[in-house]
């Protein structure tokens, strides 16, 4: 069984908005000489490292409901310039967009076993997930997704 991550996607409006983050943070990197890779800085490392790398994604909760996931390629602890340990989750730069599942806040991540996982969306350009975002929200709030 697969294990996977969920974390908050703090800031993102959208699946919409978190793939034009994740666009513009690569070209910067890109700009600046580096190798661009999308990868998440959080201060907790996964103990379960080998587990998640064995075809575990993190599943990102946008405005309350998991709406999409990346593959997780690598996770890399280090410690910052103040001595603090921290952790880079690295991800496969596509978005897998997902069927949404409500999520309560929480700090941090969870894991969450395959078994749990929301399903994948085949076609994200044919029925509900074709509506703009603020209405999928909107229908989402009423329990109508």
């Amino acid at each position: 069984m697969t294990l996977n991550l969920v974390k908050l996607c703090v800031g993102a409006e959208s699946v919409e908005d978190l793939q034009g983050w994740i666009a513009a943070r690569l070209e910067r990197m890109r700009r600046a000489g580096e190798t661009p890779e999308h990868f998440h800085t959080t201060r907790m490392t996964p103990r379960r490292r080998e587990e998640l790398l064995d075809g575990g994604s993190l599943y990102w909760v946008i405005k309350g409901n998991v709406q999409c996931r990346q593959v997780l390629a690598d996770i890399r602890p280090f410690t910052d310039n103040e001595g603090i340990d921290r952790c880079h989750l690295v991800f496969e730069p596509e978005i897998v967009p997902t069927e949404w599942q409500p999520r309560r806040a929480f700090q941090g991540w969870r894991y969450l076993q395959g078994k749990d996982a929301p399903r994948d969306i085949k076609d994200a350009s044919a029925g509900w997930q074709a509506l703009p975002p603020e209405l999928r929200r909107e229908l989402a709030e009423l329990g109508l997704l």
